[in-house]
């Protein structure tokens, strides 16, 4: 077969240009990423192979060799792991094959150190070869393939394919290193990097120093030492090898299970927010081994979705080596570890927070919206998430529990409040909260999309129901406030007055709303909308329509407020002049209440040719 040529995916383009360009003061890692897939590339074969031997007959002991050679000028990393196919290659050095690849280029910033992390993400750590090597060569073959073939790029746009003879099962890759990185063929610093960035790699690395191979690494699973054994360093680094990582871990939980069953639990709560944490597929990254053979790190039942913030790995004593992906789906013995590992990381969470505060309010702006999912999602454990979820209210800038918000309510105030949006600067400022701000009544402020699904599951916190703001008519007069004496409230309009306005203004909107009343919670805006008891509430609805999953707006309650000087005017004009006199103006303030909820008017042509009359008019 001749020498085929490709063209790099557009994204692998830029990012081959950013890892040349602005991650430089980075390069040494280059040694650790290749090392890495090099052992993960071990790991998948020891799995295939425990139900098909044959894939590493000849050749039964792993292991990863560098070659520096210095008259060629080049250093080789190979293995004798799964090795790849001519499709795999294509997918693996010529695209970023994983999910979220606009997502991915949207978020690099030309910040070194972020776009580092980006990186590393997203396992396309292989990349890094380029800000050493000038050309990359790559030779391979698949476990239980005849054919072997040839990957080669300069990293500038393409690369070519080529089938070889002199590919062995695994992967080779040569770097033809850049005259300036001689210092990565010198044995001395070869193995410095080896200790210091990938000793806890459970694969032997050996370095070829003249006519001999010489171990550079001490070949054990770093789960399975004893925690006094370990340093800080090395689980960092061991940290940054099973999460694809590049910042420090926030929380490292190392311990091992004992009892009924058997396992040794290595975990890792990143500092920053993974790319995909939000993904629809929710999957975890905490890998699954047994026995220290690598099985899966897409086993569902292991951990689930409101965790899948972590990484690292759970080593099972108990399950069969021979465990399929189907069989893991009902096994007890993994539910068992699902209920032990799940109880082992909130109670590290509970322990962070009561110890230290200000870390624990840190990893709750990062992962509190995915940890929150676990109220609605775990029953069985909704009574030891909440404690540990924390929430913005307008009390302060500062972050409450719940029991703390209930400790500070009112003297009568019989519910505990809440506001959902999308913003909380916006949400300080919308309407509804008028009445409660001025009677100094606490409003929790959410603004996660998952806040719509998990107060419902709560029910009540020490005896007190959770009343959205936006919900039912409010009745301030039990709650024993801050309010302001009546003389200094501007006077309400007639109630004869007001009747007759919110008569007029039911006709003039007719089925555009539920009802119009007059309201208790304004006390500086002219109008509000809300929702009638038991209705969806309106940033729910606006949740599900932007999701395509609801199209149409369902009829609300219009409130006014009887001391605006505007309400007392219409009603004064309707007294006068008649419901026509008004219906154009009856329409702009619906309009008006959209738009404060960040809805657009209903017909932007109608609303902008009343807007013009009214203030035609207005202009006299």
């Amino acid at each position: 077969m001749a020498e085929e040529k490709r063209e790099f995916q557009a994204e692998v383009a830029k990012l081959l240009d950013i890892v040349v360009h602005s991650l430089y003061s980075n390069k040494e890692i280059f040694l650790r990423e290749l090392i890495s897939n090099a052992s993960d590339a071990c790991d998948k074969l020891r799995y295939a192979a425990l139900t098909d031997a044959q894939l590493m007959a000849g050749d039964p002991e792993f292991r990863i060799r560098l070659i520096p050679d210095a008259a060629a000028n080049t250093l080789t990393i190979a293995d004798n792991g799964i090795g790849m196919t001519k499709d795999e290659l294509v997918a693996n050095l010529g695209t970023i094959a994983k999910s979220g690849t606009a997502e991915f280029m949207s978020h690099m910033t030309g910040d070194a150190k972020k776009d580092v992390a980006l990186i590393g993400q997203f396992g396309v750590g292989f990349y890094s070869a380029f800000m050493v090597a000038e050309k990359v060569t790559v030779l391979t073959k698949k476990a239980g393939e005849a054919q072997g073939w040839r990957w080669e790029s300069d990293g500038k746009g393409a690369f070519t394919i080529a089938e070889t003879d002199d590919a062995t099962r695994g992967a080779t890759i040569i770097l033809h290193l850049r005259e300036a990185e001689k210092e990565f063929l010198e044995p001395q610093r070869l193995t410095q990097l080896v200790k210091h960035y990938s000793d806890h790699i459970a694969i032997p690395v050996t370095l070829k120093d003249g006519d001999k191979d010489e171990a550079v690494n001490s070949a054990s699973a770093l789960w399975t030492r004893s925690k006094s054994e370990i340093t800080p360093e090395q689980y960092t680094e061991f940290y940054h090898h099973v999460a694809h990582a590049f910042d420090e871990p926030w929380l490292t939980i190392h311990y091992k299970a004992e009892g009924a069953i058997e396992y040794t639990g290595l975990l890792y709560i990143p500092a920053s927010k993974p790319f995909d944490i939000f993904h629809p597929d929710r999957k975890h990254h905490v890998k699954l081994y047994v026995k220290r053979v690598f099985i899966t790190d897409e086993a569902e039942e292991l951990l689930p979705p409101y965790l899948r913030f972590l990484r690292g790995v759970v080593d099972s004593q108990d399950l069969p080596l021979n465990v399929s992906r189907e069989m893991l789906q009902h096994n007890p013995v993994l539910a068992k570890m699902k209920t032990g590992l799940v109880k082992r990381v909130l109670s590290e969470l509970k322990k962070k927070a009561e110890d230290d505060a200000a870390s624990y309010a840190t990893f709750w702006e990062t992962f509190g919206a995915v940890l929150k999912e676990g109220i609605y999602e775990d029953f069985d454990r909704k009574a030891d998430i909440i404690p540990l979820c924390r929430f913005k209210t307008t009390a302060g800038d500062g972050w409450s529990t719940l029991d703390e918000v209930a400790g500070r309510m009112k003297e009568g105030q019989e519910a505990i409040y809440y506001a959902t949006g999308d913003d909380i600067t916006a949400l300080k400022k919308s309407p509804q909260l008028e009445g409660f701000l001025a009677k100094g009544i606490e409003v929790l402020l959410l603004t996660d999309p998952i806040d719509e699904f998990w107060v419902p599951a709560v029910g009540d916190v020490q005896g007190k129901k959770l009343v959205a703001v936006t919900e039912g008519a409010v009745d301030f007069s039990k709650v024993k406030g801050e309010d302001k004496p009546d003389e200094d409230k501007p006077e309400a309009a007639p109630t004869e007055a007001l009747d007759t306005l919110i008569a007029a203004l039911k006709l003039s909107l007719g089925e555009r709303v539920k009802d119009v009343r007059a309201s208790d919670r304004l006390t500086s805006s002219a109008v509000c909308l809300v929702a009638d008891s038991g209705q969806m509430s309106l940033h729910l609805e606006k949740l599900l329509k932007a999701h395509k999953q609801l199209d149409h707006n369902s009829p609300r309650v219009l409130e006014v407020n009887p001391r605006h000087a505007l309400i007392k005017g219409l009603a004064h004009k309707v007294k006068q002049s008649g419901r026509e006199a008004i219906e154009d103006m009856a329409l702009l303030l619906l309009d008006q209440a959209r738009i404060v909820e960040g809805e657009p008017p209903a017909d932007p042509v109608e609303f902008a040719r009343r807007l013009a009359s009214v203030m035609e008019k207005g202009l006299g």
